[in-house]
């Protein structure tokens, strides 16, 4: 019997298009038409290039593979890795490979990726410059990360990362993951030039840099020159950076060598140059991904690569699929350090008559951006920035009709487009092309949760950022969706508090090598750091507790819009002596600091500089102050009115109860920050039910309120008890907020967690009144050790050096102040420069006594 002819078909190139193209083309190919043979210049099996920095947290080798164990086992598929081809002869049909292989092809596909840009600045060859491309190049960053926290004195390690796009910032935050404090360095105005507009850009900038990110725009790096062991970058603008390591992240360029040597045409700008079938002119040849120019353009996303291999596939079979690229999916979704940046469809209103809606909150850090069409009928695209929550919802609406008014769809408490309303053709998975359609007949095909959804449309796969779509489609199907904190977790925080609690575990690494998987993210370590915090395990900058730290946690002090930072005394109750105000005072005027009367009757010292909060806190502390926690997710105040210690209409002392709540409660660590208020008689001037939990003066005692807070949905507290005596109300509160302290979700503050449970307020008052549940005892104890085990947090940096080695403006250069923080005089008080061109600006501040 004659033996069967195949087709011969070369992928050069094992990333993630060319591993995409060889699995859709055997998916499709039941009759086993092709055999295909795969050359790739990296030794490692195809990996998730898009989770690339995951690596520096933790994540391995393994972890990040593209799954291809089906496809190395399939006799009609063969892999020669860590052989670079060299050559193409067209003429033979045939490829040449750096090892001496030859290998002949009916067909050939470039998948040959990019390479990084590297400026061609003096010195970028030196010792310590890198790039961060693949996982050969993170762990040479890893080891020079290593070796520069071991010579180098803390407070000194950095890192200048060239590049402030999508890369540069994942570049940034492996360097600070690594140990070191980067600085990022972008020639272009803004932050993530070709994703976000100048408003977007202006606030991720300040997000950014609130992570403990230094970042300077509009600058580019002339030269790299050694400095001993060191580097020493030099800028557009004259100034000079130290570093230990200097990372290129400034942009690719489609790697078409081969395409050059053989003759191939490419494009002005580089990238072999294709048809809407990616197809070359010749025709036994394709490109795919990002060295495929398509009518010209070059790539640099996931999505449209694996658009064209799913094209490649097609027509290798004799199909007519084609690249339309108007139709092609741009949207890129990045959270780093916890901030959220989103764009997709037409985000820079490109389109003819596009008008742009724009919400910008600065106070709470957020900003939107939809563009819809000319009668504001259709949506076009978009920017969210500080909160992409609507991504998932909204990123599938591009050219479809609204469904509601543009401002509503991106304000707060607007709303939000509904999953079940969005068309079956509508596509949730940019990145591997799936559809509602497609995800709800996986869902009717038995499909029940996010990891079957996954398995069986590729959904999620890849970049992640629909998953939240995909838990709201299982959840509009009747299917009940898990409550996983991240995907390093399977519990929520709920249950990691019980497994915290009940197993005695002491510390983020013990947690996740025994109840989770990987090296933790954004969203757990903060969580699992405020669970330890509850739990009294010690100062927050205690070994690796320092590390799970946000940015106000980390320098225990609020970060303000210029850089510098506010320091909130405890002042308890709203109660001060006139030797603790003239303290405040001298403080005040010694560093140059502005100062105001907060709505929680407390005083705010803003605009200190982070190398001056050890002795801001020396003489604060020295004067029987304590760090008020405005920073924290923990209690913020408990104000008061003046009760019957002055006023006539006063029935309880209220200022009492109030420091005694306050100094009960403080540094108590929640899911979110917490505030009081106790009014001495029912004027309420102490605002008592638009709290936490407010305390109202009856003749007969106190009333109990909970589940009150202003902010963008103000709510008014709810009556919990009536009438009780000052043990039974405080008694009351410690169970109240310890049983929040156990069960409420990430960043849910008391009035949506009493909303979300089940049977509301009369549930939690039959748990911590009637003891329903039979915890009362446990949550009374909880809180017994929280004040048995109380140290204020400021008194415990000043008592040790270790701990005062990370208050430095700039870890190279640990005596010298941020030039950035600008001060202009206003009203005899220091305010920041920023917006206020015609005063005289003040670059330091009056001298300061000794340290």
């Amino acid at each position: 019997m004659k033996e069967r002819t195949r087709s011969r078909l070369v992928v050069v190139g094992n990333g993630m298009v060319g591993h995409r193209l060889v699995a859709a083309l055997r998916d499709r190919d039941t009759a086993g038409d092709w055999e295909i043979t795969v050359l790739g210049a990296e030794p490692r099996r195809a990996y998730d290039r898009v989770a690339l920095s995951s690596y520096v947290d933790g994540t391995s080798e393994e972890e990040l593979r593209l799954g291809d164990e089906v496809l190395r086992g399939d006799p009609l598929v063969t892999y020669h890795l860590g052989d670079a081809v060299t050559g193409i002869d067209r003429d033979a049909r045939r490829v040449r490979t750096a090892a001496g292989r030859t290998v002949d092809y009916d067909a050939l596909v470039l998948a040959t990726g990019s390479y990084p840009f590297v400026p061609p600045v003096p010195g970028r060859d030196l010792p310590g410059c890198y790039v961060y491309r693949t996982l050969d190049d993170l762990d040479e960053i890893k080891k020079a990360a290593t070796d520069a926290v071991a010579r180098t004195a803390p407070g000194r390690r950095s890192a200048v990362v060239v590049g402030g796009g999508l890369l540069g910032l994942e570049a940034a935050r492996a360097m600070r993951s690594l140990g070191l404090s980067p600085q990022v360095v972008e020639i272009a105005p803004r932050l993530m030039p070709a994703q976000v507009d100048d408003g977007g850009g202006a606030l991720l900038r300040r997000l950014v840099t609130e992570q403990g990110i230094a970042v300077r725009t509009g600058i580019s790096l002339t030269g790299v020159r050694g400095d001993r062991d060191r580097l020493v970058a030099t800028l557009s603008d004259g100034v000079e950076l130290d570093a230990d390591v200097v990372v290129f992240s400034a942009g690719i360029r489609a790697a078409d060598g081969l395409a050059r040597g053989c003759g191939l045409p490419v494009g002005e700008r580089g990238g072999v140059l294709v048809d809407e079938g990616c197809r070359t002119p010749d025709r036994g040849v394709w490109a795919v991904g990002e060295c495929a120019a398509l009518e010209g353009r070059t790539y640099g996303l996931v999505a449209p690569g694996y658009a064209m291999a799913e094209v490649v596939a097609d027509r290798l079979l004799g199909g007519p699929a084609r690249m339309a690229p108007e139709e092609l999916d741009m949207s890129t979704q990045l959270k780093l350090l916890g901030v959220d940046v989103a764009s997709f469809g037409d985000a820079h209103a490109s389109t003819e008559g596009a008008l742009e809606i724009v919400v910008n909150d600065p106070v709470a850090g957020t900003y939107s951006k939809l563009v819809v069409s000319d009668d504001a009928s259709t949506l076009l695209g978009g920017v969210l920035v500080g909160d992409a929550a609507r991504y998932g919802s909204l990123r599938p609406l591009v050219g479809s009709p609204l469904p509601d008014d543009p401002v509503t769809l991106i304000s707060k408490g607007g709303a939000e487009p509904d999953a079940g309303s969005l068309p079956d053709a509508a596509q949730i998975c940019s990145c591997n092309a799936v559809t509602k359609g497609d995800l709800c007949a996986a869902i009717d095909g038995g499909a029940h949760d996010v990891p079957a959804l996954k398995a069986c449309t590729r959904a999620g796969t890849t970049c992640g950022s629909c998953v939240p779509m995909l838990k709201t489609l299982l959840a509009q199907q009747g299917v009940e969706v898990s409550t996983a904190l991240c995907e390093h977790f399977e519990h929520s925080r709920a249950e990691l508090f019980e497994i915290v609690a009940g197993a005695g575990i002491t510390s983020f690494s013990a947690l996740v090598a025994a109840h989770g998987r990987g090296s933790g993210c954004d969203i757990c370590k903060p969580v699992v750091a405020s669970i330890l915090a509850s739990l009294g395990n010690g100062h927050i900058h205690d070994g690796e507790q320092a590390s799970l730290q946000d940015t106000n946690d980390h320098f225990l002090a609020n970060l303000q819009r210029d850089g510098s930072y506010s320091v909130v005394p405890r002042i308890a109750g709203g109660e001060v002596t006139a030797e603790g105000l003239i303290v405040i005072g001298e403080v005040a005027r010694d560093f140059g600091l502005y100062t105001k009367i907060t709505g929680g009757q407390r005083i705010d010292l803003l605009g200190a500089r982070v190398e001056d909060l050890p002795a801001i806190w020396t003489r604060l502390v020295g004067a029987g102050f304590e760090s008020g926690h405005a920073y924290g997710k923990s209690l913020r105040t408990v104000k008061s009115c003046v009760g019957t210690s002055w006023c006539r209409y006063g029935v309880q002392d209220s200022v009492a109860m109030a420091v005694e709540l306050e100094l009960r409660y403080r540094g108590l660590r929640s899911p979110h920050k917490l505030k009081s208020g106790v009014s001495g008689c029912a004027r309420e001037c102490a605002e008592a039910r638009s709290k936490d939990f407010g305390v109202i003066a009856t003749e007969q005692g106190w009333n109990l309120y909970v589940g009150g807070n202003g902010g963008f949905t103000p709510r008014h507290a709810e009556l919990l008890v009536a009438d009780v005596d000052s043990a039974t109300l405080i008694r009351t509160i410690d169970r109240f907020l310890m049983f929040y302290v156990r069960t409420a979700d990430r960043l849910q503050r008391t009035a949506p967690w009493i909303e979300a449970m089940e049977g509301g307020l009369d549930h939690l008052r039959a748990v911590i009144v009637d003891d329903a549940l039979g915890i009362c005892a446990e949550l009374d104890a909880a809180v017994a050790r929280h004040v048995e085990s109380y140290s204020d947090e400021w008194a415990g940096v000043l008592a040790d050096p270790a701990k005062l080695e990370r208050f430095v403006s700039f870890v190279n250069a640990p005596d010298a102040p941020d030039p950035g923080i600008r001060f202009v005089s206003g009203d005899g008080r220091n305010v920041p420069a920023a917006g206020r061109p015609d005063e005289p600006v003040l670059i330091g501040v009056p001298e300061v006594s000794p340290r």
